[in-house]
């Protein structure tokens, strides 16, 4: 799947690109890689938003917003989840025997990382002993950090949780309770713990993890980026630290938090993805852009940094660094297979028409290897709706015989 004429599509600009729009476009190399987050009250919050995400007007183009697309699709039997999403809206903080901090039943054990506008906390819960991971947010900050003209960053958290409801799937982190009470500041999501590395821990210059770690760490984010499609759900910020690695060596979806939905099969968007990094170029360009194939290119992106153990597109600033996104032709650290050089070329296709899509990523050869094409994972809603199909027909068919026979009476 060759490139070379993609090219062509970037070759007229008639817009700046998309970081002209903000005040100033200087930024570390650690915000161009990861979202940049600063420390409030002990609270995590991604600082540039407002610049990233606000500079487009709406952040949508869709008739309705994603909490009636959501509802939609609720209403409609598109939820994969067997157990519900448990809600509390109590939060009691104490302390155990030991002096730890405790949120009802869980008790914290160390900070693990930071997500958009909140910390990530390893909490263990008494009442079965497992440990869980817990993102934990103020909402009065997150009402006043605006994202976009009719959003602020706690519809972000709160379309977050509506859409881990809907979802069930070994490749997507688990959303296991919503803790929001509210006769206090504090709002809580807590996750399943995903026990393992990160996807590219370890794997940096001069060398990543290798093509057979490549391999299957590809096809399990695949699977799971195309149930999220299926269900009209665009990630947005797919990137190695979204990847977590369970000891079973499974590959978890995580960090839902600038991820949109889309009603029918439009999936336009205005709202730019998560890091700058790895944005595709449609969007460093401030024109719309389609949100599945935007995540197919961060997919790539992510493919090149795990087997190479660097990144395909990087500048000095972030300026400098979308322009080398959408004008540097692609290049490579190393040579690799013929096979993979082709995907690469494929899923980092300037031109979004010509990118190939997921379908074809699932069949392509350098995936396909020893194991197969990458299946689709028939989900819970998928089945019921087959299921109903089903039944109908077989309705329609016992009414065909019932009226061939009373034909055949007649005659």
């Amino acid at each position: 799947m060759g490139c070379c004429g993609c090219f062509g599509f970037l070759r007229k600009r008639h817009r700046a690109l998309r970081p002209s729009c903000g005040s100033g476009a200087r930024y570390s190399q650690e915000f161009l890689l990861a979202d940049s987050m600063d420390d409030v009250d002990g609270i995590f919050y991604n600082g540039e938003s407002g610049i990233l995400h606000g500079c487009d007007g709406e952040s949508q183009l869709r008739s309705k917003a994603a909490e009636e697309i959501l509802l939609f699709q609720a209403q409609n039997g598109m939820l994969c989840r067997e157990i519900p999403v448990k809600e509390t809206q109590h939060a009691t903080r104490s302390e155990d025997e030991d002096g730890n901090k405790m949120v009802n039943e869980y008790v914290r054990v160390c900070k693990i990382g930071s997500g958009s506008y909140g910390k990530v906390v390893l909490y263990r819960s008494t009442a079965d002993g497992k440990q869980y991971a817990v993102k934990a947010f103020h909402k009065s900050y997150l009402l006043k950090l605006r994202v976009a003209p009719s959003e602020t960053a706690m519809t972000d958290v709160l379309r977050e949780v509506s859409i881990m409801k809907m979802l069930d799937h070994p490749n997507i982190v688990n959303l296991i309770e919503v803790i929001n009470d509210p006769n206090t500041d504090n709002f809580y999501m807590v996750l399943e713990y995903v026990e393992g590395k990160w996807v590219c821990e370890g794997s940096g210059p001069p060398g990543g993890l290798g093509e057979n770690t490549a391999r299957r760490y590809l096809r399990d984010i695949v699977e799971g980026l195309m149930y999220l499609h299926s269900h009209n759900i665009v990630h947005g910020d797919i990137k190695p630290d979204n990847l977590l690695v369970a000891s079973s060596g499974t590959v978890k979806i995580g960090d839902f938090s600038v991820s949109q939905v889309f009603e029918d099969d439009n999936d336009e968007l205005r709202r730019s993805p998560g890091t700058p990094v790895f944005t595709a170029p449609e969007c460093c360009l401030g024109l719309t852009y389609y949100g599945r194939a935007a995540d197919t290119w961060a997919v790539g992106v992510t493919l090149y940094c795990i087997v190479f153990g660097q990144y395909p597109f990087l500048g000095d600033t972030l300026q400098d660094t979308y322009d080398k996104i959408v004008n540097k032709p692609l290049s490579f650290p190393e040579e690799p297979t013929s096979q993979l050089k082709n995907l690469l070329e494929g899923l980092l296709c300037k031109d979004p028409k010509k990118r190939i899509s997921l379908g074809g990523v699932a069949i392509h050869p350098w995936v396909v290897g020893e194991d197969g094409p990458v299946l689709k994972y028939l989900c819970r809603c998928k089945r019921r709706s087959f299921q109903s199909e089903e039944s109908a027909q077989d309705v329609k068919d016992a009414n065909n015989v019932n009226d061939a026979n009373s034909i055949s009476s007649i005659i």
